[in-house]
């Protein structure tokens, strides 16, 4: 009888540890975030049902100054939007421990798939993937 109730009692601790393990697995990403290159400053919030990022602030000034614009982008009426202010992380939907969503590179002017994962209180990993190839970036949160 007491072996029985003692597994009964193990097995209830261990399924309350298990959920409240997967209550916390999926900390959120929102905050201000320093990108790996320490050029830019990107502000992740909740923007309806789903979660966006933006440039913030730029660390490095862009070739153009303060005042750079989307020339790189591939359409036209976009390339007269200033860079500062500009989504870059869009359609992001929490995915368990993940969020997936699309980033837009400024640089190249082109949009990826990605994916960002938490990797601590004060890193998140984000990664863009063109089919199978992805390209990771450690992103570290802005003090």
């Amino acid at each position: 009888m007491i072996p029985r109730l003692l597994m009964t009692f193990v097995m209830t601790v261990a399924c309350l540890v298990l959920n409240a393990t997967a209550a916390f697995a999926a900390e959120p990403i929102t905050g201000r975030w320093v990108t790996e290159d320490r050029d830019a400053v990107v502000e992740i919030k909740r923007c309806g049902s789903v979660t966006c990022g933006r440039i913030a602030q730029f660390l490095v000034e862009p070739p153009d100054g303060a005042d750079q614009r989307d020339i790189n982008n591939p359409e036209a009426r976009l390339r007269t939007r200033k860079l500062l202010g500009l989504p870059i992380l869009t359609q992001f939907r929490e995915d368990d421990d993940l969020w997936r969503g699309r980033i837009y590179d400024p640089n190249s002017g082109k949009s990826y798939r990605s994916v960002i994962r938490r990797m601590g209180a004060n890193t998140i990993e984000v990664r863009g993937c063109i089919g199978p190839f992805c390209q990771a970036q450690t992103w570290r949160r802005a003090r």
